[in-house]
């Protein structure tokens, strides 16, 4: 990683800039700050078009302006957080930000002014990094140091609305009249402006309005979570490919396998990969990724991509690793699946939203009784929620730019609401056995299996996005044999 110019101190009315402690170089010379700033081809791009989403965004926008009419609306993108030192995460814009602009760029905000009945929209950027004063070559966050950002003008037709320099917004919003609320959490420095002008019960107000209205998702939210179920089916194919691998070393070859993938076709991983071989299953979201991957034990892989728009995938399968279950693996397995299979039925418009955890429940918990594991009745076990000592966890969640999507709704518009045709959600019954659970036979102890794919509500019933990766325990099996040649 290279070392930083150290620039000499600025004039008192220029901006300092950001410069490393013990840089090798002690200053600029005039000579050399001179011949820096021109010698510069003009790089301006004026050929561009919007971006695939603006309009869908400036629809989310007008839905917004009429929720709050007459309000200051604030929501900020967020800014580079540190990692140690001077190295910064890879940064990922808000949620709300995301879902509002498109856009992804750190320290943005989007500002919708009260104009009458509606509001005026705008993206409020870090306009390219300044030649005249040397912060594109001396900052460490200039041009030549993380790359080009969008000017103002390009901005601004990629994302349909004007776009001015936010380092001029904070003091303007020291200076605003009138109702305001922000979506707080990202950006420290923005709050801090508005601290006498918002209320943490106006502001929360804003949050659970942009969580509920992701639940229904428009058209291109659908096929981009389509694009990132396909590219997430594509990684699962790659891991199987390379399981031999695995064995020889950890489960991180897994989890870099997949991570190939979703940066090839992607952006990221939309979370942590959870890479569990054998009794790691059974920790829910076991993202260490260091353990031993061993033939005969299952492979619990949950894992998604998360597209270049930032909508991610969420799909669970559990393998083995040898390529066959054992007899004991393929009974639990098929428990797992008639469940999942009970739950993806019970998701269609109208539905409650809990009906397919309490349709997946139930199969889980006669399996229980069946197998002894449990004293029956079901409905005895269910009432007093005994079988969570193995399903652990609910069967599903909301699905989109977050991978638990929708989290601040309401709970009366979300747990305890009525599906919807666009609604995206995941379907995703377990069963797990302690490697230390005294209370159920050796054998057992050390299994964990999940299976879970995206299901899109539709108007006549559901379509399961993820029907590409085979489920049923047979089709698994001749799957895994066929990629393996």
């Amino acid at each position: 990683m290279a070392d930083e110019l150290t620039p000499e101190t600025p004039d008192e009315d220029e901006q300092p800039i950001k410069q490393r402690k013990n840089g090798l170089y002690p200053g600029v010379s005039d000579e050399l700050a001179d011949n820096m700033k021109s010698g510069w081809a003009d790089t301006e791009l004026r050929d561009l078009q919007p971006i695939e989403q603006a309009s869908n965004a400036a629809e989310r926008r007008a839905a917004l302006s009429r929720r709050f009419p007459g309000e200051r609306l604030v929501i900020p993108a967020g800014n580079l957080k540190t990692r140690s030192n001077d190295t910064e995460y890879s940064f990922r814009a808000a949620t709300e930000y995301v879902y509002l602009t498109g856009d992804q760029t750190d320290d943005s905000v989007l500002v919708l002014e009260p104009n009458g009945d509606a509001h005026d929209a705008t993206l409020y950027r870090l306009p390219r990094s300044d030649r005249e004063n040397g912060e594109f070559w001396l900052d460490g966050m200039g041009e030549l140091w993380v790359g080009r950002r969008h000017s103002l003008t390009e901005a601004a037709v990629l994302y349909g609305m004007p776009c001015k320099d936010v380092r001029e917004l904070a003091d303007a919003l020291k200076e605003a009249t009138g109702p305001v609320r922000v979506v707080r959490g990202h950006d420290a420095g923005i709050e801090a402006a508005l601290t006498d002008k918002v209320t943490a019960e106006r502001d929360e107000e804003l949050r659970v309005y942009l969580s509920e209205a992701r639940l229904v998702k428009d058209a291109f939210e659908v096929g981009e979570l389509q694009k990132a179920v396909d590219s997430t089916v594509r990684g699962f194919e790659d891991v199987v490919k390379v399981l031999d691998k695995a064995e020889a070393t950890s489960e991180r070859y897994i989890e870099g396998t997949f991570f190939l993938r979703a940066r090839v076709e992607g952006n990221d991983v939309g979370y942590g990969s959870i890479c569990a071989a054998g009794p790691h299953a059974c920790t829910l979201h076991w993202v260490r990724n260091n353990g031993e991957v061993r033939s005969g034990d299952l492979l619990l892989l949950d894992a998604g991509v998360e597209t270049n728009s930032l909508y991610t995938a969420d799909v669970t399968r559990t393998l083995p690793i040898n390529g066959r279950y054992s007899d004991l693996q393929r009974k639990i397995y098929d428990a797992v699946y008639a469940a999942q299979e009970a739950g993806i039925a019970a998701v269609k418009p109208g539905a409650g939203f809990r009906d397919f955890h309490d349709a997946a429940q139930r199969v889980l918990t006669e399996h229980l009784v069946e197998w002894g594991l449990v004293e029956g009745p079901v409905e005895r076990v269910l009432e007093l929620g005994l079988q969570r000592r193995w399903t652990l966890h609910g069967t599903g969640h909301m699905l989109g730019l977050d991978v638990h999507d929708c989290a601040a709704a309401r709970t009366e518009s979300y747990v305890n609401g009525t599906l919807e045709p666009g609604m995206v959600l995941t379907v995703e019954p377990g069963l797990y056995f302690q490697a230390d659970d005294l209370t159920v036979p050796e054998e057992y102890r050390g299994i964990g299996v999940r299976i879970e794919d995206d299901i899109l509500v539709t108007a006549d019933g559901n379509r399961n996005l993820s029907a590409a990766l085979p489920r049923r325990s047979d089709e698994v099996e001749e799957w895994m044999a066929r990629l393996k040649g």
